[in-house]
């Protein structure tokens, strides 16, 4: 007798056909669908722009150091107590985040060293550290 042989054909599905219906249909409902006049007339509030700043990085800690004679100086330049406030504001105002550091003499007056303190806590700054330079024994 003679044998059969049995082919197998790998049964799969040919998705094609399907999808393209799916996309038909996407396609006929988004032509087909009606926005009304109710969807067009909804108020939206889109929120406004402020004032433009440029994207800097936030300075260094600013040092304001007051010598043994009592001359002030914000980072190495002289400045007077008017000056030192003004400056750290419009800084203040550009970096909420300003750093300060006060440096006095040990042997210094106290009353410059709180004058000048009071100085730039009223230009706004609050993040304020202190040292001193102590003396040589």
């Amino acid at each position: 007798m003679p044998s059969r042989r049995k082919t197998t054909d790998d049964a799969s599905i040919n998705l094609t056909p399907m999808i393209d219906v799916v996309f038909l249909l996407v396609i006929f409902f988004m032509v087909g669908s009606k926005f009304s006049d109710a969807e067009s007339r909804i108020e939206v509030n889109v929120p406004n722009l402020s004032e433009m700043q440029a994207i800097t990085r936030l300075p260094d800690e600013r040092v304001v150091a007051i010598s043994i004679d009592g001359t002030i100086s914000l980072d190495d330049s002289t400045v007077t107590l008017a000056q030192l406030t003004e400056r750290l504001r419009s800084e203040h105002q550009n970096y909420p985040g300003l750093r300060v550091a006060v440096r006095g003499e040990a042997t210094g007056s106290l009353q410059q060293t709180v004058e000048v303190l009071h100085a730039v806590r009223s230009s706004g700054v609050e993040k304020i550290g202190i040292s001193t330079q102590g003396m040589k024994r």
